[in-house]
């Protein structure tokens, strides 16, 4: 026991809080990678891509790995930026202003988009054109990405920041230490608000990016049937 407990005996489950609330933000983050890689892998085999896998570091802090993530989630938006500009040039601006239109059919859109993706990526297959019509036609880059870009970077700019992903397997007295280094009430009360404030927002984040690229492998899977 910690010789502060005896002054504040609430501490141990503080200290158990801590260590659940970051649990569950490692978990939130290894999902992310995980939903990161399924779009890489849809942007690769679909679109041409070229993009690389990304790997969370057992090594690194949270803030490192949140940077990880938002680099790859900047090069995605890059690479689709790049079939939005194509789509603009090779359609008629009238055809073109249908993509964006939340009231045109999906239908319609892919056919709209099939009409010019071969063109535009050389060989393509109808798959191509409803990844194209999901993600560039749609607010998941202008929006979700761009929305869990920025809780990504509230978590790295945070207390939570300079914690090491793989603190937990020291202890949880070495959790507290990592982030401030003593274990004073109030202390301890500020770190668990932080963890239950970006967990919140990044919990709504994650989820509706995860909705998205779900939505995208579904469309996938329906077009190659």
């Amino acid at each position: 026991m910690a010789q502060s407990d005896f002054l504040y005996p609430e501490n141990p489950k503080r200290r158990q809080e801590v260590n659940r609330l970051h649990q569950e933000l490692l978990d939130c983050l290894s999902d992310s990678f995980h939903a990161t890689n399924k779009l890489i892998g849809v942007l690769n085999t679909h679109l041409g891509c070229r993009l690389a896998s990304i790997e969370m570091k057992r090594d690194a802090t949270i803030k490192e790995n949140c940077d990880i993530i938002i680099q790859a989630m900047m090069k995605i938006q890059k690479e689709l930026q790049k079939v939005d500009e194509a789509l603009k040039d090779k359609l008629e601006p009238t055809l073109y202003r249908k993509l964006q239109d939340i009231k045109e059919k999906e239908t319609e859109k892919i056919a709209i988009v099939q009409k010019v993706i071969s063109v535009i990526l050389g060989e393509a297959t109808s798959a191509a054109s409803a990844v194209a019509v999901k993600l560039v036609g749609s607010n998941i880059t202008t929006g979700i990405i761009n929305k869990l870009v920025t809780v990504l970077a509230q978590i790295g700019a945070s207390l939570l920041g300079s914690i090491g992903v793989a603190v937990l397997g020291l202890g949880i007295d070495m959790i507290f230490r990592a982030i401030l280094g003593a274990v004073e009430k109030t202390q301890l009360q500020e770190a668990i608000k932080s963890y239950e404030k970006h967990l919140v927002e990044f919990k709504s984040a994650s989820e509706k990016y995860h909705h998205a690229i779900i939505e995208v492998t579904n469309t996938v899977k329906h077009q190659m049937k």
